[in-house]
């Protein structure tokens, strides 16, 4: 399987601190794999350094097929290669409606003089109500964002990310927050969207990742301490004792 993104050595300190260590990490185009570890693993600085937000001190990120650099681009430059991420927190337009939102995310890739007069189109009204459809907000275009659940406003943030077109995912902690029938309908569509681009999600929640069923990553002190299912890895008598057994 030929990686869309290929983090190679990768090593990043903060005043003495080394957050990254000789990290290396592999995804293919089509994949979803959850990331986890305790606090002060990597995992966030891992994010920062993907998409352009942290410069590493050594290391490569190739991205896509030609392996391009990602060190070489800025975050924009890194979100129009197709890095799509989404924090814990949602952020949303809360008081314009579903739609609204779906629409100024198809905006933002065109410039600004462009923006200016940009007027929706049949096809941007067919995409937006596409996407409201893919992340189970179908029914809830006309609803001001500041309306829905917490689970709902991910969902949403989800949407608005898909609107980019990207070909890979971060989604941090997205079962945070959420009630069981929400976490069940995020599962689903993690899974779903998995099938087409790669979905990288970093979570803490066992349970959570054990129902995304997927290949799993744990971090410790900055590089990968052990790879593979979540009963294989959870198995692994040094993950046991740095971050299961806490």
């Amino acid at each position: 399987m030929s990686s869309l993104l290929e983090v190679r050595g990768v090593t990043k300190s903060f005043d003495g601190f080394r957050a990254i260590n000789d990290l290396s990490f592999q995804i293919g185009g089509a994949e979803l794999r959850a990331v986890i570890g305790p606090n002060g693993a990597g995992k966030t600085t891992f994010m920062d350094i993907v998409t352009g937000k942290t410069r590493p001190d050594t290391g490569e990120v190739l991205w896509g097929e030609h392996s391009r650099s990602l060190l070489r681009m800025n975050e924009a430059q890194i979100a129009r290669a197709g890095v799509g991420r989404k924090f814990q927190r949602p952020t949303v337009f809360e008081d314009q409606t579903v739609s609204d939102n779906l629409v100024m995310a198809l905006k933002a890739a065109r410039g600004p003089f462009a923006v200016l007069g940009w007027r929706p189109t049949t096809a941007s009204i067919a995409r937006v109500a596409e996407l409201a459809d893919e992340v189970g907000l179908g029914s809830a275009l006309t609803r001001t964002a500041g309306e829905l659940s917490h689970g709902q406003k991910q969902w949403l943030e989800i949407g608005m990310l898909l609107a980019q077109e990207p070909r890979l995912l971060l989604v941090d902690e997205p079962a945070a927050g959420m009630t069981l029938a929400e976490r069940e309908l995020t599962t689903t569509l993690l899974r779903r969207l998995a099938e087409t681009r790669a979905v990288v999600v970093v979570e803490h929640d066992m349970d959570f990742v054990r129902r995304l069923n997927c290949r799993v990553t744990v971090l410790h002190q900055g590089a990968v301490l052990a790879e593979g299912s979540l009963d294989h890895v959870t198995r692994d008598q040094q993950v046991i004792d740095v971050y299961l057994g806490r």
